[in-house]
């Protein structure tokens, strides 16, 4: 047997009152208690399906937020992983400042 919390059960009182206050509100001429109390079951039956599929609908989005936000978080480490893997080009200015000097050198020389 299931163990029902106090909110449960607040929660299906709830949702009886709610079913019958409908039930009463569409209430036909000649329509017996009975018909109405099975009308007003039917429709707290329907609440409760529906809060369950709404709680589990927020369960799923949930779990994909946490999801997307993991995989973002991996991706942010590969990023910074793959910037601090790339070797350093601090030689490039100096070659290239060398390489330019020494055909300005050689111009010079033979002009």
């Amino acid at each position: 047997m299931a163990k029902y919390s106090k909110t449960n059960k607040q929660a299906s009182e709830k949702s009886n009152q709610e079913a019958e206050a409908i039930a009463s509100g569409i209430k036909k001429p000649g329509q017996t208690k009975a018909q109405t109390k099975l009308i007003s079951q039917g429709i707290a039956k329907g609440i409760e399906q529906y809060k369950k599929q709404q709680k589990e609908k927020a369960r799923e989005a949930d779990k994909a937020k946490k999801k997307a936000a993991k995989s973002q978080v991996a991706i942010e480490e590969s990023d910074s992983n793959s910037d601090n893997a790339q070797p350093s080009i601090s030689w490039l200015p100096w070659g290239l400042l060398m390489v330019s000097w020494l055909g300005f050198a050689t111009y010079l020389l033979l002009n």
